[in-house]
């Protein structure tokens, strides 16, 4: 396809190699971070997910050295070669990846007789999709190469061995690991070999497909079926760096507001009106925390989007208002299927504007969703995004606090979308082909302006599709699973995985939406959900009922159990989120994030890590009442119900009641809580207590915690406060504590602090050498301050 290397010529950060037949680009965005581009199908295009973006190349030299070109940055060395074949080391020579040198050769799979075209039938997709492809990219398996990423697809954490493919797809069959495509596309993956990791970042919005190892474990894959070779190469050599990277080119996660840390209750569907005030009120009569109501298709007129179903709901704003009086927050669906019906306001504007895709003669595409016969926004154009968070006010006004986008892969009832249907990409005319997949990336950036313009606040968006870098303007869930153990299991790695992937705030149905929740799967699915991003318990139409208490008493106090321990980690899980937003770090992390040099790390599909301090090892087995735990090398690990002391790098079996999910917190953790609320903003936060998990002797903890008001964008100019605490322990036993302010821009700053010290008998407490009265119960202390201060432990 390239020919010879001819030569090359440098312009500022980018390298341009001329070979016989094309050329092609490669940029130095970082010395980590390098650029591969050759354009196959068309010259460059704006990238849907990389904006705004940065570009620090440092130091580099680019020499031609016997045929071959060799680029050097600060951190990479990139070997060039005809036909546009790279390979890529770090600065010691060290292989991370390599073209592979040969065509594509599927395994051989064999059959005969009556069975042989069942047999032959995977062999003939991979086949017929090699042929479809125009651009394809191999790269060299190397012995013990793990993948990650590739948000959330089904199957296991590593994702060696298996296919997948990108477009965004709404089938709902039970997820299971054949499943090739999702809801998302985000087309990036992270590679691990040798405790060195580096990420492939596939900037390619068409179809396109990844391959680990199933069509041959001699190379790894990915191509698509049209568009340009667009990737992006990014070093670690940590998971995080990677992760890093990559945020940094397609965006990190914006701050949410703090009430969307909390719990939410949803249903398809809380109509009329008198149902869902039933559910309001029975969580607070039950004392179950609780600030997000959903409310699905049919609280629509019609199903047409932006309206109400007035007799459903006869007035919503007073509705909404009493809601929130209650301390509720309510979130709405919009599907992007606008009627087909005339004197409907949404598509009469539509209509006379030409904001709906066409067809091929330029007439407006009609398909079928819930409302029947509908249009489709076309979202890719500027002026038609701005339409769309212009209705987003319509909402708002009523009360509506969040947005809730279903159904924008796009999904349609009477077949796919053609692939010629057209959209107008901000003045680039192109099909379905290339925008099918960021269709709902367009939606949801559309809708957080919107919500954005209209409040002055955070927007709270919630999207079942996305492409890569749709963390910049909603959180996901993982659409709609069933309720099975094996879904339950599975959305581990799904969720592990869209963190790895840049969408740090994401969730998954708990309990199930599909099929019927028993009461042992909700209270083993409510401990996951109490320690991912989103806190959603969700159900579909004519399935029996899925709130807390819609069991038994033991399930409806398990249940609070866990969701009151939510609402005590807020400060942590806001302070995780808050350090996101720079570092691109999610809230769920696999093992291997903190632990990259245990290999036992590298595939654990049933535990995670909640931040870098607490590890969540639940059990997703029916009937299962132990379970085994692995604790990761490198730090000792303590018991969060028993506090006992568990040295690390070692299996453990630990008993788990059905009440009881294993937890563990790393030793040397400083956690701050909030006492349990009914509901974000029902008291105001006055005293913040620690708990302190000493370090081993010798050792100093620090842990850094931000403050601000949990809604509006007034952080982002200095009002907040942060916080900085530190315990440093002698090798005496004695133990240092240090609370001290190294930012004050939030005036609702705490007044006072309780501390509570794990595994320690004190003998004499000081606070800025004044003596501190304190109370012993067991192995643990318990004493407050007034304020800041220097604090000295005796033993």
């Amino acid at each position: 396809m390239f020919g010879s290397l001819k030569g090359h010529r440098e312009q500022d950060h980018t390298i341009v190699i001329e070979f016989e037949r094309k050329n092609v680009l490669i940029e130095i965005i970082e010395p980590s971070i390098v650029h591969f581009f050759a354009p196959i199908a068309t010259e460059r295009r704006a990238s849907k997910a990389v904006e705004n973006l940065t570009v620090n190349p440092g130091v580099f030299s680019v020499d031609l050295q016997n045929s071959q070109l060799v680029i050097k940055t600060e951190k990479l060395l990139i070997h060039v070669f005809d036909e546009f074949v790279v390979d890529v080391f770090d600065t010691a020579g060290n292989r991370l990846c390599a073209d592979y040198r040969g065509s594509a050769r599927p395994f051989v799979r064999r059959g005969s007789g009556e069975g042989l075209e069942v047999a032959a039938e995977e062999g003939h997709k991979l086949e017929a999709e090699k042929h479809r492809l125009k651009i394809q990219a191999l790269k060299k398996m190397e012995k013990d190469m793990f993948f990650y990423g590739l948000g959330d697809k089904t199957g296991h954490l590593n994702k060696r061995g298996y296919h997948y493919k990108m477009w965004n797809t709404d089938d709902p069959s039970p997820h299971v690991e054949s499943f090739e495509a999702m809801y998302k596309s985000i087309p990036f993956f992270i590679s691990l070999k040798e405790k060195q990791a580096f990420g492939i970042f596939f900037d390619n919005t068409y179809e396109s497909v990844f391959d680990f190892g199933k069509e041959n474990d001699d190379y790894y894959s990915f191509g698509a079926v049209d568009g340009n070779l667009d990737y992006y190469f990014i070093y670690g050599p940590s998971v995080k760096e990677v992760v890093g990277g990559y945020t940094r080119l397609t965006g990190t996660t914006p701050l949410p507001q703090l009430w969307t840390l909390g719990y939410q209750q949803c249903r398809w569907a809380y109509t009329p009106e008198q149902r869902l005030r039933e559910i309001a009120d029975t969580f607070r009569e039950k004392e179950i925390p609780c600030d997000v109501l959903y409310l699905d298709i049919d609280y629509m007129d019609g199903y047409r989007v932006f309206t109400w179903d007035r007799k459903k709901f006869p007035d919503p704003e007073k509705t909404l208002k009493e809601l929130k009086d209650q301390g509720y927050k309510v979130v709405t669906i919009i599907d992007p299927g606008v009627k087909k019906d005339k004197g409907y306001a949404i598509c009469d504007e539509g209509l006379k504007n030409r904001y709906f895709a066409a067809d091929k003669d330029g007439v407006p595409y009609i398909n079928k969703v819930w409302p029947g016969d509908s249009l489709y926004p076309d979202f890719s154009n500027e002026r038609v995004r701005k339409w769309w968070a212009g209705n987003q006010k319509i909402m708002t006004d009523t009360g509506v606090a969040g947005i809730w986008n279903d159904m924008n892969e796009p999904a349609s009832f009477n077949g796919p979308l053609p692939d010629d249907v057209t959209f107008n990409n901000d003045g680039v005319l192109t099909d379905h082909r290339e925008i099918h997949n960021v269709y709902g990336h367009y939606m949801s950036k559309a809708t957080n302006e919107g919500i954005k313009n209209a409040t002055g606040q955070r927007p709270f968006v919630i999207t079942r599709a996305c492409y890569a870098g749709t963390q910049k303007y909603a959180t996901v869930w993982t659409g709609d699973n069933q309720s099975l153990w094996e879904h339950l299991r599975m959305s581990l790695p799904m969720l592990i995985n869209l963190g790895l992937s840049g969408i740090a705030f994401c969730g998954t149905d708990v309990g199930g939406f599909g099929f019927d929740c028993t009461a042992e799967l909700l209270s083993r699915w409510v401990q996951v959900g109490a320690f991912t991003p989103l806190f959603r318990n969700h159900s579909s139409i004519f399935t029996r009922d899925q709130e807390p208490w819609a069991f038994d008493e033991e399930t409806e106090a398990i249940n609070r159990k866990y969701i009151q321990l939510r609402y005590r980690l807020l400060p942590y899980l806001y302070d995780i989120l808050h350090d996101e937003e720079t570092t691109g770090l999610p809230m769920i992390r696999p093992l291997l994030m903190h632990y990259q040099d245990d290999p036992k790390t590298y595939e654990i599909n049933d535990e995670f890590l909640c931040g870098e301090n607490i590890l969540v090892a639940p059990v997703v087995g029916q009937g299962e009442r132990a379970r085994m735990v692995y604790l990761p090398e490198g730090n000792r690990w303590v018991d969060f119900w028993t506090k006992g002391i568990v040295e690390g790098g070692q299996y453990i079996v630990r008993d788990a009641p059905l009440d009881v999910c294993p937890i563990y917190i790393k030793e040397g953790s400083i956690l701050p809580l909030y006492p349990v609320q009914n509901f974000v903003g029902e008291k105001q936060i006055k005293q913040l207590t620690l708990e302190i998990y000493p370090p081993e002797k010798g050792r100093e903890s620090n842990y850094v915690h931000y403050q601000d008001d949990g809604s509006s964008f007034d952080y982002r100019s200095g009002a907040y406060n942060l916080y900085r605490f530190s315990a440093l322990r002698s090798e005496d036993g004695s133990i240092r504590i240090r609370l001290e302010k190294e930012h004050a821009g939030y005036k609702m700053a705490y007044e006072s602090f309780k501390l509570v010290l794990h595994h320690m008998k004190p003998s004499r407490i000081t606070a800025n050498g004044e003596l501190v009265a304190f109370e012993v119960f067991k192995n643990q202390a318990t004493f407050k301050i007034a304020d800041l201060a220097d604090v000295r432990i005796e033993i």
